[in-house]
């Protein structure tokens, strides 16, 4: 099975928002053993819209396209999904009733044009929105399908999962499934290269690497006639992934590191405390966005300044006036004043030079420490990292991360 994706939007091709549908829905279709040679972008422009409909399916079964779906005159996706399979729009209650509704609760009241999103053909399968106005829809004529989903990624995201994945695997009599490696401090074509030699022999199951935000990524696919056979699959390829880059690996399916972090904390029932200088509160806000994290989870406070540094966390004046505020030995008393201070199990601390401005040829834009004390144990790492302000304030802020994550496993 062939499928493509359409971006729909005049924003997209002039580079006012950036496309992450492409990119997730490729991924998606991938781990359910459906192929993607195409994929195309095309403005609110009826003719054009209808010409890259017939062209797609010509070569695919199936077209996904976003955007378009909105009350105005230029959302036209839906529309032209209809004029292309030659069926009739009416009023479709249930999803009128549903907007009407979300207005409602909004303390608003739904305009005539927001009545627009409501119309579809009775042959269409309509797909509920649970995050916005815009219901999706999957038209099917002649073997040929076009599926047409909302442009916002948070609603898009959530159809496809929730509606659309379901009836692309109720067209085949096997079921796919995909585990997810995640990795940290191992890039890309690294990983790709320390089992490059399972990729090229890959037939069933299927590995494929991804790279985000700072990490890299293999999915392993499996195709069977049930969910047993295809764990059966996987599980072979899986231990020899995690044998050869094992330690490089945080966590499996969908969870990401500072999840797997703070899990580790309130397991084992360690207190924190973090003290933050250039990351300024991001390593502390990544902890809390964990559930239960109140449980060990002490303070975090942002000592930007000297005076901040000796006054909150005991850091001696000549150690900073001898070494300065980035250095190991900074960020050493850091660490350990921020957990003496809160009587915690660990303290963490990040101090560095996050840019523009303010490097010199000793200490240069990207200079980071970071400081992790346990129980009486402190150890100071030193990074030099590159990229833009908030690029060496993330980058620092999962480095540590992960260099705490690789201390708990030890515990």
């Amino acid at each position: 099975m062939k499928a493509e994706i359409l971006s729909v939007g005049t924003e997209i091709l002039l580079g006012d928002i950036v496309n992450t549908n492409s990119q997730y829905l490729a991924q998606e279709l991938a781990s359910l053993g459906i192929d993607v040679y195409y994929q195309g972008t095309v403005g609110d422009n009826e003719n054009r819209l209808l010409g890259c409909f017939e062209e797609s399916l010509k070569r695919s079964d199936i077209v996904i396209a976003t955007g378009g779906l909105g009350p105005t005159n230029d959302d036209i996706t839906k529309e032209v999904a209809a004029k292309f399979f030659n069926q009739k729009l009416e009023l479709h209650e249930p999803s009128w009733d549903k907007i009407q509704k979300y207005f409602e609760r909004l303390g608003r009241v739904a305009t005539a044009n927001n009545k627009k999103q409501a119309y579809f053909p009775k042959e269409a399968i309509i797909l509920e929105n649970n995050n916005g106005t815009a219901p999706g829809a999957i038209f099917n004529k002649d073997n040929k399908i076009i599926i047409v989903l909302p442009g916002p990624p948070r609603e898009m995201k959530l159809m496809f999962d929730k509606s659309v994945k379901p009836y692309l695997l109720s067209l085949t009599d096997d079921i796919l499934l995909s585990k997810t490696i995640r990795t940290f401090g191992i890039g890309e074509s690294t990983l790709e290269s320390e089992v490059i030699d399972i990729i090229n022999k890959q037939t069933n199951p299927t590995v494929a690497p991804y790279a985000k935000e700072m990490e890299a990524i293999l999915r392993i696919t499996a195709k069977a006639k049930t969910e047993e056979e295809a764990e059966l699959l996987i599980d072979p390829v899986l231990n020899e992934i995690k044998s050869r880059v094992g330690d490089f690996i945080y966590g499996e399916g969908e969870t990401t590191l500072e999840e797997v972090v703070a899990k580790l904390l309130v397991e084992k029932k360690l207190t924190i405390a973090v003290a933050e200088s250039c990351t300024g509160g991001m390593v502390s806000s990544s902890l809390i966005n964990y559930p239960g994290i109140s449980q060990v989870f002490m303070e975090g406070c942002v000592t930007y300044s000297n005076e901040a540094k000796m006054k909150r966390l005991g850091v001696k004046k000549d150690t900073l006036e001898t070494y300065g505020a980035v250095s190991e030995e900074t960020a050493r008393e850091m660490a350990e004043g921020v957990s003496k201070m809160l009587n915690t199990n660990i303290g963490l601390s990040t101090t560095g030079i996050a840019g523009p401005e303010g490097g010199t040829d000793e200490k240069p834009v990207g200079l980071v420490y970071v400081g992790i004390y346990i129980n009486g144990k402190t150890m100071v790492k030193k990074y030099n990292l590159s990229g833009d302000r908030a690029r060496v304030r993330l980058a620092t802020t999962k480095n540590l991360l992960n260099d705490l994550r690789v201390e708990l496993i030890n515990i």
